[in-house]
């Protein structure tokens, strides 16, 4: 894919990527600039095995919110956070039931990918890698947070993931030119361990066409459609009130299932290529419904303001999130499917 960039450095590889009862569906019309919608279409796919570690072990997520940070937006990510777990309790279809299909995956002994929950959170207000950052600096951004001395995170290489999320004013190499978040690992010569982590960008004034899709229209796709909010600017309601936000969520969700699914980028992914794989998020990229593909969202609910979601969470939550490829189906699956 074109969003994708891929590095190798001391012999690893590493993979760069590119966020109520009486609800009503939406048949969304919403085009989409990409090609690699397989809903429905399994003969497209070769998705393989290649023998390397999942995420088996109960996953501990660690999140870092580097930079100025909203607290009502940390509040919205940390709620969607919370709801990976099946005690979060959220009505179906739920993120917890979204998670079901990514631990459908399992490695080389039969162990499927675990449950996931937040254990620690760390705030990087002081910007200690500045404000600009690179791949390789974002790992000493991890490094500070797990040598604090006010020590908030550990630093947990037998199940930790590490989760870095960049405020507004934050740049980050290749940042909207070509991707919107990435996961890789980090080198035992900065941290002394290999540990799986994942970064992903506030897109809400950077790049809200290109990351923040589908509540915002990316600037070189042409007119926008004649529906569209807000002079033409957003094409869904956020059902969470911010673009960004919610355009956040949904890429978190596909980090977290690659990075669960293919952490040393040596597991589950389709090519013939372990530099340039194709993940289990990446075959569904732009679908959250069914009847998705060809430039179509496909069918998600509306609240009653009309914003769109597809998810439950906790505390009444609503979020619009991608679905993955669903290794038994063979094709990409959510749990607000019809079919």
């Amino acid at each position: 894919m074109d969003n994708k960039f891929h590095f190798f450095h001391f012999l690893h590889f590493f993979l760069l990527l590119s966020s109520s009862c009486f609800s009503l569906v939406a048949f969304s019309g919403i085009p989409f600039n990409e090609n690699k919608n397989y809903e429905g279409s399994s003969d497209l796919v070769n998705l393989e095995y290649h023998m390397g570690p999942v995420l088996s072990s109960p996953i501990k997520l660690y999140v870092i919110w580097y930079g100025n940070w909203n607290p009502s937006h940390q509040a919205t990510i940390r709620d969607f956070l919370n709801s990976f777990q099946s005690s979060s309790y959220a009505p179906h279809p739920s993120v917890a039931d979204w998670w079901r299909t990514v631990r459908l995956y399992t490695d080389q002994t039969g162990q499927n990918i675990s449950t996931i929950s937040l254990s620690g959170e760390f705030f990087d207000f002081k910007y200690s890698q500045g404000k600009y950052l690179s791949r390789l600096s974002m790992q000493y951004v991890i490094k500070n947070a797990v040598r604090s001395y006010r020590e908030s995170i550990p630093l947990n290489y037998k199940n930790g993931v590490y989760l870095v999320l960049t405020s507004y004013d934050v740049q980050v190499q290749e940042f909207c030119r070509a991707v919107c978040g990435f996961h890789y690992f980090t080198f035992p010569s900065i941290l002394g361990v290999t540990v799986p982590y994942a970064w992903v960008g506030y897109s809400g004034k950077q790049c809200p066409g290109f990351c923040a899709y589908p509540f915002a229209w990316p600037k070189n796709s042409g007119k926008p459609p004649p529906n569209t909010r807000n002079g033409g600017n957003n094409l869904m309601g956020a059902p969470n009130g911010d673009p960004g936000i919610d355009g956040m969520i949904s890429v978190i969700a596909h980090e977290l299932a690659e990075v669960s699914s293919n952490p040393l980028v040596n597991a589950w992914y389709a090519g013939d290529n372990p530099i340039s794989p194709t993940e289990i998020a990446d075959l569904c990229l732009g679908v959250y419904g069914t009847g998705a593909g060809g430039g179509y969202v496909g069918q998600v609910y509306k609240d009653f303001r009309g914003n769109g979601f597809n998810l439950h969470g906790v505390k009444g939550r609503k979020f619009l999130v991608q679905w993955v490829w669903n290794p038994l189906r063979r094709r990409c699956f959510g749990p607000n499917a019809m079919d």
